[in-house]
């Protein structure tokens, strides 16, 4: 499902218009992502949590060279399914 299909089941679903949809759709994204980078959780009851992971820093190989790299730390996002999401896709 592509983010144009989530918007065109949220039109019919909620029986409002495309636009309206469409905005709803992507304030939801924004408040997740906003969330995200404050370093805040979201959770979302019966469906899952999103949250911020870090990743340690590490060494790596240049794949051309085979020179040994340093790859620093990062924040990446990450998604836990909720038990109600689980028990559903099972």
């Amino acid at each position: 499902m592509t983010k144009a299909d989530l918007i065109a089941h949220v039109a019919k679903k909620a029986s409002l218009t495309s636009k309206a949809a469409k905005d709803s759709v992507g304030s939801v994204f924004a408040a997740i992502t906003d969330a995200l980078k404050k370093g805040d959780k979201v959770v979302v009851t019966g469906f899952g949590t999103f949250m911020v992971r870090s990743r340690a820093a590490r060494k790596g190989r240049n794949p051309q060279t085979g020179a040994a790299i340093n790859i620093p730390a990062r924040k990446t996002p990450g998604f836990t399914a909720g038990k109600a999401l689980k028990k559903v896709v099972r």
